[in-house]
């Protein structure tokens, strides 16, 4: 992968304001690979004071987003199919890993998972993007 693509998703990702607000940090970008984590907050817990589904899923689309974009190409979401395993509870530190695991010409499927600092599963996502002809615009 170019250097300049995962510095520039690194980049762009320190400004988009939700996973700023969320405190989503990117660990790594590759080619059809990104890690990225986020500790639970008392801001994201649903009404049992466990995480809420929607920051777990938040944190999901970040590695999406950035493993989908990692060719350099402009990459969206079609669907995204989110499995919740287990609670995750404030001051929690999760990290959520999506690997592509097919690619053609207009599309692409990627498995995401979660885990939490012990390393147990708390969610798993399969996802799909639609793959346009246009390069990132921020390169």
């Amino acid at each position: 992968m170019k250097m300049n693509i995962a510095g520039a998703l690194r980049a762009k990702a320190a400004e988009e304001p939700l996973a700023r607000n969320m405190g989503i940090k990117v660990c790594e970008v590759a080619e059809g690979f990104a890690s990225v984590e986020m500790k639970i907050t008392p801001e994201m817990e649903n009404i049992f004071g466990m995480a809420h589904g929607g920051a777990i899923f938040s944190l999901l689309d970040e590695a999406f987003e950035m493993a989908s974009n990692s060719h350099g190409t402009v990459a969206v979401a079609l669907n995204m199919n989110v499995t919740y395993i287990a609670g995750a509870r404030t001051g929690d530190v999760l990290r959520a890993e999506a690997r592509e695991t097919s690619r053609t010409r207009r599309t692409a499927h990627y498995t995401i998972n979660v885990r939490n600092g012990e390393g147990d599963l708390v969610a798993t996502c399969v996802a799909l993007v639609y793959r346009k002809d246009q390069p990132l615009p921020f390169l």
